[in-house]
C-alpha cells in the first residue's frame, strides 16, 4: 500500500472525484488545513483517512501528511481536481526504475494542459522561471515543479525539509538535487481544478508561491 498525501484546503467540492479515481493499492490521507467547507467530512465519507493540520500553510499540510504515512514510499498531489490519481501508478514505476540504479530518487509529474484555463500563462511562466532558476543552482533538468510527485518516505523524512508556505516542493527537489538523488520527470495531464484556485488560479496566489520559492531557493542554495 502506498500512502498518497492530499494537502486540502476548501476542497469538498473536488474530493468526491479526486477520491473516486484512487488506484487499488493507493490509500489517500486527506491532511485537512482548517478547511471551513465540511472537506473533513466530505474525506472520511469517500473513505479517506484525515490527518489535521491546524497551521495553515501548503508545506505544513505536506509535513504533517508525511509525518502521518507509514508506507515506504508516498505520493504527493493537490486535492483540486486538477490531477488525476489515475497517473500515480506511473510515478512510482519511474520511481522504482531510477531506485533500481541505486540510491534514492524523486519524481515529478511535468503538467501537460488539457483543457481552456487549466493553466493560466501567468502561473505558467513563473513555474518556469523557478525551474530554470533551480537547474542551474541543482544542476537538474527539469521542465515542471510539478505538485504530483513520488518519492521514499524516509528519504524525504532524512532531508529536513523546513519551509511551511508554498516554497515546500521547491525545497525538496533542491535538497534532494544536493543529496545526489536522481530526479526524473513523467508527463501528465492537468486538468482545469474544480473550485475556487487559491494560488496558480489568481496573479495573487502566484506571486505569494513564486515569493516563497525564490526565498527558500535562495536559502537552501547560498
Amino acid at each position: 500500500m502506498i500512502d498518497v498525501i492530499l494537502p486540502c484546503l476548501n476542497e469538498a467540492e473536488a474530493l468526491p472525484w479526486v477520491l473516486s479515481r484512487m488506484p487499488a493499492g493507493f490509500r489517500p490521507l486527506v491532511v485537512d488545513n482548517a478547511s471551513t467547507d465540511g472537506s473533513a467530512r466530505v474525506a472520511a465519507d469517500h473513505g479517506a483517512e484525515v490527518v489535521p493540520a491546524q497551521t495553515r500553510g501548503f508545506g505544513a499540510a505536506c509535513h504533517a501528511g508525511l509525518l502521518a504515512a507509514t508506507s515506504a514510499v508516498v505520493c504527493v498531489m493537490d486535492a483540486d481536481a486538477s490531477l488525476d490519481p489515475a497517473e500515480l501508478p506511473r510515478l512510482v514505476a519511474e520511481l522504482d526504475r531510477l531506485e533500481a540504479a541505486g540510491g534514492p530518487a524523486l519524481v515529478l509529474g511535468r503538467r501537460r494542459p488539457v483543457g481552456r484555463g487549466a493553466w493560466p500563462p501567468h502561473a505558467r511562466l513563473g513555474n518556469t522561471v523557478l525551474a530554470r532558476s533551480l537547474n542551474r543552482r541543482a544542476g537538474t533538468r527539469l521542465h515542471d515543479l510539478g505538485p504530483m510527485r513520488a518519492a521514499p518516505r524516509a528519504g524525504l523524512l532524512a532531508l529536513e525539509l523546513a519551509d511551511r508556505r508554498f516554497g515546500y516542493p521547491l525545497e525538496m527537489v533542491l535538497r534532494a538535487a544536493r543529496a545526489g538523488w536522481r530526479i526524473g520527470e513523467v508527463e501528465v495531464p492537468y486538468l482545469p481544478r474544480t473550485g475556487e484556485s487559491k494560488v496558480t488560479g489568481t496573479l495573487g496566489g502566484t506571486v505569494r508561491a513564486v515569493r516563497d520559492m525564490r526565498r527558500v531557493l535562495a536559502e537552501v542554495a547560498s
